[in-house]
């Protein structure tokens, strides 16, 4: 499985780069649902991790995710942006709910 080319993107101590999942295009009974009515999926892909927290003692604290995971996320985690046409999440590590296996 190829990997999605991460976008010219790093981010700074604890903040992880994430790819959201397509939203559903039909409801689980069959019917078609227009762009408006499409709630955003709380899912995505993991692309780039930045240096990981500061701690007190002036190391950095390793991440719990890797690039090329697909994790869980909370509701309103994070920061959308948008780079050359394509939306990406910038939120911190502690907004990662899960990781999806």
């Amino acid at each position: 499985m190829a990997k999605a080319a991460a976008p010219k993107i790093r981010p700074l101590g604890e903040k992880v780069l994430i790819k959201r999942l397509e939203a559903e295009e039909k409801t689980k009974g069959g019917i078609v649902l227009p762009d408006t009515a499409k709630e955003k999926p709380q899912k995505g892909t993991i692309l780039a991790l930045g240096d990981g927290k500061l701690l007190d003692d002036g190391t950095r604290a390793a991440f719990q995710v890797k690039v090329g995971d697909k994790v869980l996320f909370a509701s309103y985690a994070g920061t959308e942006i948008k780079v050359e046409g394509t939306e990406y999440m910038l939120m911190d590590e502690s907004d990662i709910l899960a990781v999806l296996d």
